[in-house]
């Protein structure tokens, strides 16, 4: 902060309002600098009359003093300003103003004394006259600076006491003229008193004056300053209303538009002119209009209550829009309902897009339950037939056959299971697509699991003379509880791809016990010494019917969704793969997995036991088949064949119901997709009838979570996918053949 005043007084602003120290001492300077020169009209009347009645020389003297006093004074007194808004504190600024005050009275004292000393011991009126002068003008800036008031006022009261002391001195015996002389100058110094106590009041009068003032200026400044901010408030607000994307209209409490903005012009067709003073309703309704949302809005505007709701408008032009519409009541200091804003948002083409939104949806939905139906149907229709294919291949191959033959045979079989691997392929892809793939965690061994892997590709590794490396950690724990079959589908697609794509060298799986995330899990690796995949192509092998190269499906077979499922399936699990690979040298590709896997269980799996003992177990038990199907009905036959059970064979559903109703079997095969009536609804009908239930166990090329739900949902105890290897069928048959409870 700068004490600058004299600088704001030349900008024309008032500074008097200021009543600080620091104000008054500048006053006070520019107050005596500015009256120097009319205080010389009293010195130099003064130093002529000396020189009239003493001397010339004494005229001068007392004329050169007293300007010495005074041009010593206001010297210092014009630099005041400038110091003190330099920063020189205001306390030393008042000391030297007293002394330099004081100098001056002292050189005013001297011409007195000089025109006393004129008159030979008598005190002429002339005399104390001037000293009651100086000592007036002294006190007149008693109210700015008391001390340099005081200092003055001081040296003149000295100085008459001392004329008054020096005159009783001469005299032998004080007379009458001594007493009259000194009651004129205590009348001098009464009317000094006074007139300075007048001063004083009056500045006192004065500051109260101006502190009430400026305290009226500063409410006055609050005021236009609040006013000012207002006045912008209200013209920025203006400014957003009227350029706002949303219409806004101000309407009296009765509907009646007082003012809208350029959106509501554009938005409705009807200018500002036109609108103003008009019935929203009467302006913007039509017969279409929801009656049901006039009434709401009327109601708002009759309860003095904010709403919010849609309406269907008509524009000037005939068009209808739909209108969102936010009302708010504005009421006065009173509480009395002065007027509605309401902001209207046009919702026509949100409205189209929504609903263009909602029949894309549809349409999706109907494409998605035709593809989950197209891939059901396909489901069925291939593995019906890849049932018969595998199955007689399996007999086929344990009959008596040339070499010739069993490697035709065993060329039909591995080919229908490639086939059979892609229809698989393609079915997990959609469950994993439509997230409805359902994991089954048990408690496994991980260790023995990546041994049977190990195992697995054995056969395939010793003709390429490729090495299988297997890696396990010492005393780690492989505990884990997770869907093992999942985990070794993705395991024998990681180890099947490196010893696919590995002309020579080794083909190494390790495990390394690490944290995934915030949780205890491990990371598998499978290292090859392979073809390797370049840089740029890296990301592209886990899409979909990817490979690194385009020449690859001429030299590999694959449909290429292997990578794509194992990654999908990695992440459902809790974990992710990643590849990193250097072309020529080989890949390395790591799983990452928690130890606990999430998932949910969802039936327990046949106990892997000795199959002649299992067989044994069937002795004597009646198995009715319900299947459509020739060629299953007929491998089912040669599956059991060695079986000791009794067969029976429906080739419909509604036969199946009366077979199983007349037999009263001990366990149903049921196929799903049969005529007259399908596995679930045979499996119903079974139910409902009375007496002792057969265990029913689906027998179907239906291979979808939704497919086992409706089955269970029917009834049904177990379910079997197609194709079927005969150890899994006889297992299923042995867990599922104990009796049931009677059904009254």
């Amino acid at each position: 902060m700068t004490h600058g005043y004299s600088d704001a007084e030349r900008r024309g602003s008032d500074a008097s309002f200021d009543d600080s120290p620091d104000a008054r001492m500048v006053r006070y300077a520019q107050g005596r600098v500015r009256h120097f020169t009319s205080r010389q009209a009293l010195t130099i009347s003064g130093s002529v009359m000396i020189a009239a009645i003493v001397s010339p020389l004494a005229g001068l003297a007392t004329a050169a003093v007293a300007l010495l006093g005074e041009s010593i004074d206001c010297l210092f007194l014009r630099g005041v300003a400038r110091r003190l808004d330099a920063g020189v504190p205001i306390a030393r600024e008042i000391r030297l103003s007293a002394l330099t005050a004081a100098l001056q009275a002292v050189t005013i004292a001297a011409c007195v004394i000089v025109a006393y000393a004129g008159f030979a011991g008598q005190v002429p009126l002339f005399a104390v006259a001037f000293l009651a002068a100086a000592a007036v003008n002294g006190g007149l800036v008693l109210p700015y600076v008391p001390a340099a008031a005081m200092a003055r006022l001081g040296v003149y009261g000295i100085t008459a006491a001392g004329l008054l002391g020096w005159q009783a001195s001469v005299l032998p015996v004080p007379d009458a003229e001594f007493f009259m002389n000194a009651v004129g100058i205590l009348i001098m110094a009464y009317l000094v008193f006074a007139f300075v106590d007048y001063v004083m009041k009056g500045a006192r009068r004065n500051r109260a004056i101006m502190a009430a003032l400026r305290d009226q200026r500063r409410a006055l400044q609050r005021a236009n300053a609040e006013l000012s901010e207002r006045e912008r408030e209200a013209r920025q607000l203006s400014l957003v209303a009227r350029h706002a994307n949303d219409s806004v209209i101000l309407m009296d409490p009765d509907g009646r538009i007082r003012w809208v903005n350029d959106a509501f012009e554009r938005v409705t067709g009807y200018a500002r002119e036109q609108a103003t003073g008009q019935m929203v309703g009467d302006l913007l309704n039509h017969d279409g209009s929801d009656r049901s949302a006039i009434a709401a809005i009327q109601g708002a505007h009759t309860a003095g209550q904010p709403l919010r709701t849609k309406i269907c408008n008509k524009t000037r032009d005939g068009q209808l829009v739909w209108i969102e519409t936010n009302q708010v009541p504005v009421f006065d200091a009173d509480g009395r309902l002065e007027m509605f804003i309401a902001i209207e948002r046009d919702m026509t083409e949100a409205r189209k897009a929504a609903a263009d939104l909602d029949e894309a949806k549809q349409k999706a939905e109907i494409a998605a339950r035709s593809k989950a139906d197209f891939l059901a149907d396909m489901s069925h229709e291939i593995r019906t037939p890849m049932n018969g294919i595998i199955g007689m291949a399996d007999l086929l191959c344990e009959t008596p056959l040339s070499s010739e033959q069993k490697t035709y045979a065993q060329a039909i079989r591995a080919s229908g299971k490639s086939l059979l691997a892609v229809v698989n392929d393609v079915l997990d892809l959609s469950r994993l697509d439509a997230r409805k793939l359902r994991l089954d965690p048990v408690a496994f061994d991980l260790g023995d699991l990546l041994r049977e892997t190990a195992v697995l590709f054995r056969s395939q590794t010793g003709p390429k003379g490729l090495t299988l490396g297997l890696d396990l950690p010492r005393g780690a724990p492989l505990n884990m509880v997770g869907d093992d079959g999942r985990l070794r589908q993705i395991l024998v697609n990681l180890v099947g791809n490196a010893v696919k794509f590995t002309p020579e060298g080794r083909v190494d799986l390790s495990v390394r016990p690490r944290r995934v995330g915030s949780r205890p899990g491990v990371y598998i690796s499978v290292a090859d010494t392979g073809i390797g995949i370049a840089a740029d192509r890296l990301d592209a092998i886990f899409d979909r019917f990817g490979q690194a190269e385009s020449a690859t499906p001429l030299r590999f077979e694959g449909a290429g969704l292997g990578l794509t499922i194992s990654r999908m399936l990695a992440q459902a699990m809790g974990g992710d793969i990643s590849a990193v690979s250097t072309p020529g040298k080989g890949s390395t590709f790591t799983l990452r997995l928690p130890l606990n896997m999430p998932g949910r269980r969802q039936e327990d799996r046949p106990p892997d036991t000795d199959l002649a003992d299992t067989i044994r177990r069937l002795d004597g038990r009646r198995i009715l088949v319900a299947e459509d199907n020739a060629v299953n009905r007929m491998l089912i036959e040669k599956f059991l064949r060695d079986v000791p059970v009794h067969l029976d064979f429906a080739e419909d559903g509604r036969e199946a119901v009366r077979i199983a109703c007349e037999t009263r079997p001990d366990l149903v095969l049921m196929d799903m997709s049969m005529p007259l009536l399908s596995g679930t609804e045979a499996a119903r009908e079974i139910r409902r009838t009375p007496g002792r239930q057969p265990a029913i166990v689906a027998l179907t090329a239906n291979a979808f979570d939704s497919d086992r739900d409706e089955c269970f949902d029917a009834g049904m105890d177990g379910f079997l996918t197609k194709p079927v290897r005969r150890k899994d069928l006889i297992a299923t048959m042995a867990t599922h053949c104990a009796p049931r409870p009677v059904v009254l």
